[in-house]
């Protein structure tokens, strides 16, 4: 990540080390990367220097052509805290344990890895400030099965787009009020760059602007936005009582990024100097060293920043491949100007989402998960894999998103041919990005032997969801009935696409098994404020070895968008995850 190799000794002084007394755990505690042995636990402890709970960084280099206040000046001794795990909340039988050193270089993050551990099993953790009684939060965590082991089922809660203006993040915290999940994945677009208040979200009336309020370039700008995200309550509560699975989309580090640039910055003297005085090269790389110290993720190369692509194989029922088709060798994509060119070059044999290496990884990875036996397949994308024609929302010459896999399309295609030439079956895409659910048959050639009626000809599916916060793409207040109006034309007009919300925020839950997945997709009533509740949208099964959605697609009912051969119908059956009852959301809020 660019640190100097003195000043990562220089943690290791206690000597020079802060008091107990001087020290705060600022944003709770987090766990992520799970193995059958061992897990990646994160924390910051801070000292209080105005701020009691120093919920914005006070460290970080001043950008060139700063004008904002004074960015005060910290010291850079360490600080010593120690980890304890064990099976337990009460600790009576810790197995596993050790210190660890962190400093203002770090922003005072904290990122351990709790080895010799049992696998599929949940535990409980605990940070310390060395020879102090300040403690961090208690956090649960579960490592993953073996490799070979036989598990009946494993539970993904599965996220995207959360902008912090533009509402509360209330369906992070609903699975682990709920319990009912294993594990959380998340695609990207954990933060956003944009200015605080006005720029992409209007937080001003819920109390959440963003820190610092501008655009953000630097080491310390990222760093506070990610301060900022943190302080939310059920983004905390997942990170406490959930591992997570992350990755990156563009919003970590700009709008629309892909391997030389982004929509805004394109290093010409003007870019340089009214765009924060930074090259695309110095943002990325703030931006990707922001991420590793606040993410409980593990740097998958040393001598490779950027790779964040990795695999986790859990137990013999999955193996759950995480994709970065942003940052690490993207071709140019849709800069807005540039639409025109990108779609003419759209299907060139030459673009990748991913880049050579990465794209031989993942084929190898797809080879020998069928080989060694594992029943499914997920494939983390950050974009919309299938091919969906929007012509008759946006009516415009141009109907598809070209920043996403259809302005890829050769690369989508080598994709298919490589699961064609080798047989391989029982494929889950799951996806996020475009601020909508999407749910789809996976289907190579323009439906060429592709049966809509039945499934026939498919080759997986694809789940991919909406936004915890991020608005509709088609309107911030769009209404539920010209949302699923979009959504019937939507619908129509793509024939493997099965189902499309538009209207809610929320996230959607995978139940693992060997014989079956089962997809719920969860919407939030409102975001404008914290609260528990979710309602229930749709549910989809996949079963074993037939590459399809199982008919009656959904059951043949959803509760909004457009269902294909289903009906849509509006309870507001809604749940309080904090208590388990059920009411009629709005203005009737009665018990059933």
């Amino acid at each position: 990540m660019g640190i100097a190799l003195h000043k990562v000794n220089k943690r290791n002084t206690p000597g020079k080390a802060f008091y107990g007394s001087q020290l705060n755990f600022t944003h709770g505690v987090a766990s992520g990367d799970p193995l059958s042995s061992s897990v990646i636990l994160w924390t910051r402890v801070a000292p209080m220097v105005d701020d009691v709970n120093s919920n914005s960084t006070d460290s970080g280099y001043v950008p060139l052509y700063y004008h904002g206040p004074n960015v005060t000046a910290v010291s850079t001794a360490p600080v010593c805290v120690n980890f304890k795990v064990a099976r337990t909340s009460d600790f009576a039988v810790i197995e596993s344990s050790g210190t660890a050193y962190t400093s203002s270089d770090i922003d005072y993050t904290v990122k351990v890895e709790a080895s010799n551990l049992t696998a599929y099993t949940r535990y409980y953790y605990q940070f310390n400030v060395c020879n102090s009684n300040v403690s961090s939060p208690i956090g649960r965590t579960k490592t993953t099965p073996d490799v070979n082991d036989y598990v009946t089922k494993i539970g993904l809660a599965i996220y995207s787009c959360s902008n912090y203006p533009f509402g509360f993040f209330n369906a992070f915290g609903n699975p682990a009020r709920k319990d009912s999940v294993d594990y959380v994945i998340h695609l990207g677009d954990y933060i956003y760059e944009y200015a605080g208040d006005g720029d992409y979200g209007y937080g001003a009336s819920i109390d959440r602007i963003p820190k610092p309020y501008g655009v953000i370039y630097t080491l310390y700008d990222y760093r506070a936005r990610y301060a900022t995200y943190r302080t939310d309550k059920d983004l905390l509560l997942s990170h406490q009582m959930l591992p997570w699975i992350a990755v990156w989309d563009d919003h970590e580090v700009a709008d629309n990024t892909w391997r030389d640039g982004e929509a805004d910055l394109n290093n010409t003297e003007a870019s340089f100097v009214f765009d924060g005085g930074v090259a695309v090269e110095q943002r990325k790389m703030n931006a990707v060293r922001a991420y590793f110290e606040w993410m409980p993720i593990r740097q998958v190369e040393m001598d490779d920043n950027l790779r964040i692509w990795r695999t986790f194989s859990i137990g013999s029922l999955f193996d759950l491949i995480m994709l970065d088709t942003r940052h690490y060798d993207r071709s140019i994509t849709d800069l807005y100007w540039n639409t025109d060119y990108v779609h003419a070059i759209s299907n060139d044999v030459g673009r990748t989402m991913m880049g050579s290496r990465q794209e031989n990884w993942f084929y190898s990875q797809l080879s020998e998960s069928a080989d060694r036996g594992a029943r499914w397949r997920v494939i983390g994308s950050q974009t919309v894999f299938s091919k969906i024609n929007e012509s008759v929302a946006y009516g415009n010459v141009d109907p598809l998103d070209y920043d996403a896999w259809d302005g890829y399309q050769a690369n989508r295609n080598r994709t298919f041919n490589h699961l064609m030439e080798n047989n391989i079956g029982n494929n889950i895409v799951i996806s996020g990005d475009s601020h909508a659910s999407w749910v789809s048959d996976l289907v190579w050639l323009d439906h060429a032997n592709y049966s809509s009626a039945t499934g026939a000809g498919g080759l997986g599916v694809e789940f991919a969801g909406s936004a915890v916060s991020c608005p509709c793409p088609y309107g911030q207040n769009i209404t539920l009935a010209s949302a699923n109006n979009y959504s019937n034309w939507l619908e129509g007009a793509n024939p493997e696409l099965h189902w499309n919300d538009l209207y809610y925020r929320g996230y959607y839950e995978l139940q693992m098994s060997y014989d079956e997945v089962n997809a719920t997709f969860f919407g939030m009533p409102t975001i404008v404020t914290a609260n528990p509740y979710e309602i229930s949208l749709a549910n989809f099964t996949v079963k074993s070895g037939e590459n399809r959605l199982q008919r009656p697609v959904g059951g043949g009912v959803a509760e909004s968008g457009s269902l294909k051969g289903g009906v849509i119908r509006e309870t507001n059956i809604t749940n309080n995850t904090a208590t388990g009852q059920y009411f009629i959301s709005m203005d009737n809020e009665e018990d059933l």
